[in-house]
């Protein structure tokens, strides 16, 4: 399995994603949104998006290791906000867990809502992990 990243010369430069990877071999891995529920699914973090954030990217984390993967196969990410004022809290967890010389390709969306209102921040994701 290959991951190939890049950032051509004739779209802007990029800060924590790549503008194109392209995903060879292994397993195509879908992760249905993850939000901040803990394991006996209780909001962790009611109002504190570097909170929700965290148990976000520990969900991410928990559903990569049961799929045999790891962030490094993240291929791609795509993230709802719905506080945009604390879009930085978010972005420095994010920045923890994605960092590194091969982000993923990656979309942030401000929303109004999302499926309840105690929600700030869901993340979904697809990875590539070798057979």
């Amino acid at each position: 399995m290959t991951l190939r990243h890049t950032n051509p010369d004739s779209i802007h430069p990029t800060s924590g994603y790549t503008h194109i990877v392209e995903a060879t071999g292994g397993r195509t891995v879908y992760i249905s949104g993850q939000i901040a529920f803990d394991r006996e699914g209780k909001l962790v973090g009611e109002g504190d998006m570097r909170a929700q954030a965290e148990q976000v990217f520990a969900n991410l984390k928990a559903a990569l290791e049961a799929a045999g993967g790891g962030f490094e196969h993240l291929v791609k990410v795509v993230s709802y906000v719905a506080d945009m004022a604390q879009l930085g809290a978010f972005r420095e967890v994010r920045t923890k867990y994605l960092s590194g010389p091969n982000p993923p390709a990656s979309t942030l969306l401000g929303v109004t809502a999302l499926a309840l209102p105690a929600f700030l921040v869901e993340v979904d994701a697809i990875a590539v992990i070798p057979d």
